[in-house]
């Protein structure tokens, strides 16, 4: 018998059975992991098993392959700190559904982990989770090795006015390195880099960049399935919000 002990945040949780779920944890030094939970639709768990919440886990299986099961216990509930918040509940939903979108299985991710743990617990509370979000979008990209370089001009080398991002490269364009293309690249929110403080439309200008990759670059190397609702949905409200 194989037996792991570790933390984990709810991704996913499907009915397997009569009255099990199958349910899908990202945990630091797990990665993306699914098990089975007994009794995982029945009313004293199905509260706990909620996308967003950190558990403590117990992974036991027969051998290393198999689906295993798991027993938890809760840790930190989320769900009903965004539930007046539909932003907020959609960066939750957007947080967890693009990490079971894109992360292998079984594959750790420790600092990511981290990460989105930092950002979880940020969401449903006044203050700057959006710039946090679209950070992460950012990060998300870098760790699954599509990283965008935005250090310096792709054309002259600058460091600084970088304001644009080639939609091909990946890679960060200057004013000066723009020139006539100037229309035909990303915008680059100040923000991002941590140059300015977050301005009317920069919010927007930042997902339209993190998407345009994550659909473009990530997407395909998956299959080319189409990227997870919850984050358009996302995107939405906070166009909405400006």
């Amino acid at each position: 018998m194989i037996e792991w002990r570790d933390e984990g945040v709810v991704l996913s949780v499907r009915p397997h059975g009569e009255s099990s779920a199958i349910v899908e944890l990202f945990t630091p030094v797990h990665g993306r992991h699914l098990g089975v939970v007994r009794g995982g639709t029945g009313r004293r768990l199905a509260p706990v098993l909620q996308p967003g919440t950190q558990l403590a886990a117990v992974w036991k299986a027969r051998l290393e392959d198999h689906l295993g099961a798991y027993t938890v216990e809760p840790l930190r509930s989320r769900l009903g700190h965004v539930l007046g918040d539909a932003t907020a509940l959609a960066g939750l939903d957007a947080v967890t559904g693009l990490l079971a979108f894109a992360l292998p299985e079984r594959a750790p991710h420790p600092g990511l982990y981290a990460r989105s743990v930092a950002l979880l617990d940020l969401l449903g509370d006044a203050g700057p989770w959006p710039l946090a979000y679209l950070r992460w979008e950012l990060a998300l990209l870098e760790e699954t090795g599509f990283g965008l370089d935005l250090s310096r001009c792709a054309v002259t080398g600058d460091r600084d006015d970088l304001v644009y991002v080639s939609p091909r490269t990946g890679r960060a364009v200057s004013t000066a390195g723009a020139g006539d293309w100037a229309d035909r690249l990303l915008p680059l929110p100040p923000c991002l880099l941590g140059q300015a403080p977050v301005r009317d439309g920069d919010i927007a200008d930042g997902l339209r960049l993190t998407g345009h990759f994550l659909g473009t670059w990530l997407a395909p190397a998956l299959g080319d399935r189409p990227l997870p609702t919850a984050r358009a949905r996302l995107v939405r409200l906070m166009a909405r919000a400006g």
